[in-house]
């Protein structure tokens, strides 16, 4: 019964900002890590930033760092994402997921979504 639900699909040209946004209903929005996952064809499933609390540090994938924005309303159980400065290898399906799980990978972390996905929103990076 957990709905799921992207929105920001677009074109964009590099170095022009983009906010993908997700609305979940169904659960206890702030009860959960929620987080922004993304695949370009051919590739995996890569996890770009999650964030728990609407206060908290948030996670991002290193190559995100310094560009992209993850940000929570609770009260509109709203997830954004705010991407600035993109850059063609940004493109790919960008998918909300409401659940993720953190682990230690050498001096960094990475992420796996372990909740309800979206159905994913299509970003295009090209000049």
């Amino acid at each position: 019964q957990v709905q799921v639900a992207e929105s920001g699909e677009t074109s964009v040209q590099p170095g022009e900002s983009l906010r993908l946004s997700c609305r979940i209903t169904g659960l206890t929005f702030d009860d959960y890590a929620v987080g922004w996952f993304r695949q370009a064809p051919g590739k995996g499933r890569e996890g770009v930033a999650s964030i728990y609390t609407a206060s908290g540090s948030p996670y991002y994938v290193e190559s995100v760092r310094g560009r992209f924005t993850i940000s929570r309303d609770n009260a509109k159980n709203t997830l954004h994402l705010q991407m600035n400065d993109l850059k063609v290898e940004d493109s790919g399906m960008y998918y909300c997921v409401t659940d993720c799980t953190f682990r230690k990978r050498g001096r960094d972390w990475e992420i796996a979504g372990t909740g309800v996905w979206g159905q994913g929103t299509h970003v295009t990076v090209s000049s």
